[in-house]
């Protein structure tokens, strides 16, 4: 330092009282002289003291040592993570900051945690340390930056199909997502990824089979997937772990435990008609349900009644799940047992109430549909259906409509059976170059010149003794008609002078002969009262729908069209030509 400072001695000062201190303070001076203090050269071990430099005389003010400032390498990984933590900060609601377990605090959590795994969904990472983590509610804000990569290296390994040990938190974690549909490519994807992972990390710890067990059945019921849960069930091989559920698409095997009329225990059930008398059924009850949909008829609410008191139903309750998929309106009954109800975006949960008219009902459905099955397959035994269904809501609101439940169950038996039936022919088209080519080369070997032919037939004979009934050239057409290479015989000239003529009579009698001796009464009954055909089809031990059939069928084949409407009524335009045929 100076010299000068450094042999000063430093005066007292006396301390001026609290009115001189104000005066002092009034007038001071903001642009005080330059220091001597600023000509010095201060060693880096020390600071820099100011005199004067303070209202007060003789108090220092201390002078902050400059530091240089170096630039830190970049790291776009944290930068990546202090992007997703940002969505925190954004979406957090005030009023979740008070309880972490609180309504709001629930919701805010699982809302920023999918929107940070959308952010994230898609990241990969080779991160050599391995940071251990432990919570009850893991998601990435609580997480620091050695566990972050440790997760996401962990989790490239998951998608690659190497499922590797690791903290039981960072698993769930991995749920959250699988559930949540993130890194998916849908609901289907998403719980063959989530069987995949569960059966490969439960061999190192077996905690989470309580949880995915419950969550797998929240996410059939969910996501609306296509698979009923019972099928999902036993080609998993899972049935111990649910041995309550029963089927779960309203179909044949819940019915059947509540029907008053239990089809299995029927001889006709176990004569190796099982399949096709439940595919069977499972088509009645579908129609059933269309027929009252256009009548504003709700099947379900006829068969299942929840309780009174619903309970509020969360779909994968203790897991971090955020609802992203706006729900429809829909009922699903789990067995017998379970009913869950969304309405309005909104879960309520139940056990259900069989209702005895319900029981009834799907008793008298299963019963009519197997009467009409065993005259449909000509079974040796017919059934006589005797159960009463009065006073039923569903069949009183039909009737208002003039519909019979009856007549809709024997029509979904009549096509069900007739599809099953159907015959389906595939042309080769391939080959059919070929035999339009046999064709035309066998029909040219076969038609003889037209000169040539009537000059040979003159040379040898007048003019009179040529045949007149059956021209030369018709019996050449015909003998190229009945060749069974000839597919078409447009090539061949018409000619003018040939006519076809026909007894109507014989035509008459051939139509007649077409049709049994049923058809023919049923025709006759349908001219006079198309009301009783009913009557006489069940007399005849035969289904009305496949009597009408028969009939149009043949005379599509007589005149091109059907004779008999879907109402069992004759069309007007031939019942003159029907007369003709029951003479």
């Amino acid at each position: 330092m100076n010299d000068n400072y450094n042999n000063k001695f430093y005066e007292s000062l006396k301390i001026p009282s609290r009115q001189q201190a104000v005066q002092q303070e009034t007038s001071f001076n903001l642009n005080p002289a330059k220091s001597p203090s600023q000509d010095l050269q201060i060693d880096d071990k020390f600071y820099e003291i100011e005199y004067d430099a303070h209202p007060i005389p003789g108090v220092g003010k201390f002078v902050a040592k400059p530091q240089k400032i170096i630039e830190t390498e970049k790291d776009e990984i944290r930068e990546l993570f202090i992007q997703m933590r940002d969505i925190s900060r954004v979406h957090r609601s005030p009023s979740s900051y008070a309880r972490f377990f609180g309504r709001n605090s629930s919701r805010d959590n699982s809302f920023i945690f999918y929107k940070q795994a959308m952010f994230m969904v898609d990241f990969e990472d080779d991160y050599e340390g391995d940071a251990a983590f432990s919570e009850y509610f893991p998601y990435y804000q609580l997480m620091s930056y050695e566990q972050l990569r440790t997760y996401f290296t962990w989790r490239t390994s998951n998608r690659k199909g190497k499922i590797k040990n690791i903290s039981l938190s960072y698993a769930f974690l991995y749920i959250y997502e699988l559930i949540g549909n993130i890194g998916t490519d849908g609901p289907q994807d998403g719980i063959e990824k989530l069987m995949a992972f569960w059966r490969g990390y439960r061999e190192f710890n077996r905690a989470i089979d309580r949880y995915v067990l419950r969550w797998l059945k929240d996410y059939f019921i969910y996501y609306e997937m296509p698979l009923p849960f019972r099928e999902f069930i036993d080609e998993n091989g899972l049935s111990e772990h649910y041995p309550k559920i029963g089927d779960t698409d309203d179909s044949f095997a819940l019915f059947s435990s509540i029907s008053k009329y239990d089809i299995r225990k029927s001889a006709f059930f176990s004569d190796n008609h099982s399949e096709m008398i439940i595919s069977c059924f499972n088509h009645v009850v579908e129609k059933l349900r269309e027929v009252c949909l256009e009548y504003d008829i709700n099947f379900n609410d006829a068969v299942f009644q929840p309780t009174k008191n619903m309970s509020v139903w969360v779909p994968f309750r203790d897991a971090l799940f955020y609802q992203h998929i706006k729900q429809v309106d829909r009922r699903i009954v789990y067995s017998a047992n379970e009913i869950y109800i969304c309405k309005q975006n909104k879960w309520t949960f139940s056990t259900t109430i069989t209702t005895e008219s319900g029981r009834l009902l799907i008793g008298y459905i299963m019963k009519r549909m197997e009467s009409d099955l065993r005259l449909a397959v000509g079974h040796r035994h017919k059934l006589k259906v005797n159960m009463q269904l009065d006073p039923h809501p569903v069949v009183e609101k039909l009737a208002e409509s003039k519909v019979s439940i009856e007549d809709v169950i024997s029509k979904a038996v009549a096509e069900f059976y007739r599809e099953l039936n159907r015959t389906v022919v595939r042309v080769d088209l391939s080959a059919l170059s070929n035999i339009r080519s046999e064709a035309l080369a066998t029909q040219e070997k076969l038609i003889v010149p037209e000169h040539e032919s009537r000059a040979a037939m003159y040379t040898k004979a007048d003019a009179s003794e040529v045949p007149s009934e059956v021209p030369v050239e018709s019996k050449i057409v015909s003998a190229v008609s009945d060749s069974p290479l000839v597919s078409d015989v447009s090539g061949i000239p018409a000619l003018p002078d040939v006519k076809a003529e026909t007894n109507s009579a014989e035509t008459n009698a051939d139509e007649t002969v077409a049709f049994t001796e049923t058809e023919l009464q049923a025709m006759t009954i349908a001219l006079d009262d198309s009301t009783k055909l009913k009557a006489f089809a069940d007399g005849c031990g035969v289904m009305l729908e496949v009597l009408v059939e028969g009939i149009n069928d043949k005379s599509m084949d007589l005149i091109g069209d059907s004779v008999i409407d879907d109402d069992f009524g004759i069309y007007d335009d031939y019942i003159e030509q029907i007369k003709e045929w029951i003479q």
